[in-house]
């Protein structure tokens, strides 16, 4: 091939090959610049969904200009034999300078720095690398550092077909250390834990590779060595990297606190983007260019910023009575615990939603206080054994992970209140915290006096979080037994006042359901007027009435007052949808999925409100955090019908049909009756363009009461019926439409 002329490219040599074909330096005769050559294997030209795939990617890739990442000029096709024509470096690749052994901080810190900014400027156009590693970056002769292969990597897994293929960085000048057919080692060690476990990946997962490439930039050594991928995989899954000031002990301690949250092994705790990574190198070169400000910097034992002061991380007790059905009970304990904390002002305490993702984790005090910033962390176990239960907790120095305080309490279960009282004050002195006399006495509130209709109301709560038609059953059976126990029960008055004002919503557009939820929540008002799930309730009431500006106004109460109220967020985001007013839905999408934990509900009317804002790429984005979220939610409840159908949903907007058919089956066999599950099933089979199966299902779904018009109209999902007869009879204009 070398000497001949293909399309306006004429081959001068060949610089190497590999699993994706083989590569030439070339002269583009037409502009008169070296190019390189890179040209698929025959195998992926001959099937036409791959070589479509690889087009599309292509010419994403194609579209990225930034002075960190190779560019790629063409994409052409010479006797049947596709190929692309990307720009020719000289150099080295950033793997054969590792060879020689580990960077100084300053160059490391500049390096890093470079690719961040180039991944920072590919993910804001949708592009995830998928395969960053050290052969994968190239170092010119100024010290440029050029990320390749941009879009490729996905393309390559599927080509290898379970072999982990390596792609090659071959647009180099000098002899391309590319990787031969079985080399699988040196891409399975820069993996993300969700790429090892074959789950879907977003832009995260190349910011714990990139923490990969740093790691091994300090050390000269990989942070999970294996000498098999098994051994690899595992490490990546299960163990912790040596600390990087113990493979190093010249580099400054902030650069260890950076690595670490870079290779958080739970995505929802490392970097979120791109920038957040590329700020803190900037920050820590700056120091280390204008000199140590504090011993923070050089001392390799610090490892994290300062704390914000009195800051307490409560985590979810460990249960150990062997028992899954008293996690509820855990839970429970645990959250009230944070409310009573959250009573003192001068205490920042971190809410649920932010403390969920540690829960049946193994995490130390320093890993959390690294991650919230938090000065304090609370941990403990609980076990339930009949009447009696058994609380052992201790507050810890995260700074230290010295304990600051820590005690057992071995009580009657009628106790429990006592127990939390308790805490809660103990906490507030071993802070040296003077509690007001109104938080005193609201921290000595009990929200009822009977211990039965409290754990009543702790099931009931656990079933209603899951939405679906029988839970939200069982759940109101809960409430109604709790108070029969105590009929001053305030929150089990408003509890009972949100499901059935949801039911009625979702289920059946009966009166009795409406009179009930108005009946519940007047009750709760006279109780305690002023407590946030009280609010919650009245703005159920006022959405399905229509009155979507009062239901926004009353949910901010309660977001204003509680911030990770349980619905508050998701129901003002509804209203808010409902109503048409969809910048407002984006504007406040961020906080609401913050303060909102697992609750994945508050991401339907978020990207359908980007969706009906033509904001394509910012909804596909939201799409891919709520496909994550549902994954993680369905490992503890894989029973969850709701969750299923819009994970179905998401894998047919994201042109995933398998997935999504098989999730649709096995959601619609868990409750084949259920309206809401029928409705996101029409909403399936419309991203699967099939029109005939999506009027069926929106029709049962009609029958089984889903009624409402406004949400139907607005909704993108069923873009494909819009005009159809048989839609507008199901769902015909409202005065919320003109």
């Amino acid at each position: 091939m070398i000497g001949t002329t293909i399309s306006h490219y004429r081959i001068m040599s060949k610089l190497g090959s590999g699993g994706m074909g083989v590569v030439y330096a070339a002269e583009d005769i037409r502009l008169g610049r070296q190019v390189a050559l890179k040209f698929l294997p025959a195998e992926m030209a001959r099937d036409s969904s791959m070589l479509e795939r690889f087009r599309r990617e292509a010419r994403a890739a194609s579209a990225l200009n930034h002075p960190g990442i190779c560019t790629v000029y063409d994409i052409d096709e010479h006797e049947g034999q596709h190929f692309i024509a990307m720009e020719l470096l000289e150099g080295e690749t950033l793997a054969e300078r590792i060879r020689r052994g580990a960077f100084d901080i300053l160059p490391l810190l500049e390096c890093g720095i470079q690719i961040a900014d180039a991944l920072e400027s590919a993910h804001a156009k949708g592009i995830v690398h998928r395969d960053l590693k050290p052969a994968n970056v190239f170092l010119n002769s100024r010290g440029q550092a050029k990320v390749l292969d941009f879009g490729l990597a996905k393309i390559e897994k599927m080509h290898k077909s379970g072999e982990d293929g390596q792609s090659e960085a071959p647009t180099t000048a000098t002899p391309a250390d590319l990787t031969s057919m079985g080399t699988t080692i040196g891409t399975v060690s820069y993996m993300s834990p969700e790429q090892a476990r074959g789950q879907l990946t977003d832009s995260r997962t190349d910011l714990f590779s990139l923490g990969t490439v740093l790691y091994q930039m300090a050390t000269g050594t990989l942070p999970f060595p294996g000498e098999t991928t098994a051994v690899v995989f595992e490490a990546i899954l299960n163990r912790q990297p040596l600390p990087v000031s113990q493979m190093n002990p010249a580099l400054p301690g902030e650069f260890g606190r950076i690595l670490n949250r870079a290779l958080e092994k739970d995505r929802n705790l490392r970097y979120q983007s791109a920038t957040d990574l590329k700020t803190e190198l900037l920050r820590l070169k700056r120091d280390l260019d204008s000199g140590p400000r504090t011993a923070a910097l050089s001392d390799p034992r610090s490892g994290s910023t300062k704390a914000t002061e009195e800051s307490v991380a409560v985590l979810y007790f460990e249960n150990l009575s062997g028992v899954k059905e008293d996690e509820y009970f855990r839970d429970g304990i645990t959250e009230d615990i944070i409310t009573e904390l959250s009573k003192i002002k001068t205490l920042k305490v971190f809410p649920r939603s932010t403390i969920l993702s540690y829960r049946d984790k193994t995490v130390t005090p320093q890993q959390v206080g690294r991650d919230l910033s938090a000065a304090y962390v609370l941990g403990g176990s609980l076990r339930r054994s009949g009447n009696r239960l058994r609380i052992n907790t201790q507050l810890m120095d995260a700074q230290t992970d010295f304990p600051v305080w820590s005690e057992r309490y071995d009580r009657e279960m009628a106790d429990v209140f006592e127990v939390q009282d308790e805490i809660a004050r103990k906490i507030a002195e071993a802070l040296r915290v003077t509690l007001s006399p109104q938080e005193q006495e609201e921290i000595a509130f009990k929200p009822t006096d009977n211990l039965q209709a409290y754990d009543l109301y702790l099931r009931g709560r656990s079933y209603a979080r899951r939405h679906t038609r029988q839970d939200l059953e069982f759940a109101l059976q809960m409430f109604e037994n709790a108070l029969t126990h105590d009929s001053d029960f305030a929150l089990a008055h408003a509890a009972i006042a949100n499901v059935c004002a949801q039911y009625h919503y979702n289920y059946e557009r009966k009166k009795v359901w409406l009179e009930r939820s108005r009946d519940a929540s007047r009750k709760a008002v006279a109780l305690k007027p002023h407590v946030p799930e009280v609010k919650v309730a009245q703005a159920w009431i006022l959405y399905t009435q229509g009155e979507y500006t009062e239901a926004v106004h009353v949910a901010q109460e309660a977001v204003e007052r509680k911030r990770d109220t349980e619905g508050a967020y998701y129901l003002m985001l509804r209203a808010l949808f409902a109503a048409g007013r969809y910048a407002d839905v984006a504007d406040i999408a961020e906080a609401a999925i913050e303060s909102s934990g697992t609750d994945y509900n508050v991401y339907v009317p978020i990207v359908n409100a980007l969706e009906s804002l033509g904001k394509g790429e910012a909804a596909r984005n939201f799409r891919l955090r709520r496909t994550l979220a549902l994954e993680e939610h369905l490992k503890t409840v894989p029973e969850d019908a709701r969750a299923r159908i819009i994970l179905a949903s998401d894998h047919a907007m994201l042109g995933q049909h398998e997935g999504a058919i098989r999730e649709a089956n096995l959601a619609m066999a868990l409750r084949p009756n259920e309206a809401t599950v029928l409705y996101n099933a029409a909403c399936v089979f419309c991203g699967l363009g099939q029109k005939p199966d999506a009027l069926a299902a929106l029709r049962k779904a009609w029958d089984a009461g889903f009624r409402d018009a406004d949400w139907a109209r607005r909704d993108p999902d069923l873009s494909l019926l819009k005009g159809d007869p048989e839609f507008e009879r199901l769902y015909p204009e409202t005065s919320a439409d003109a």
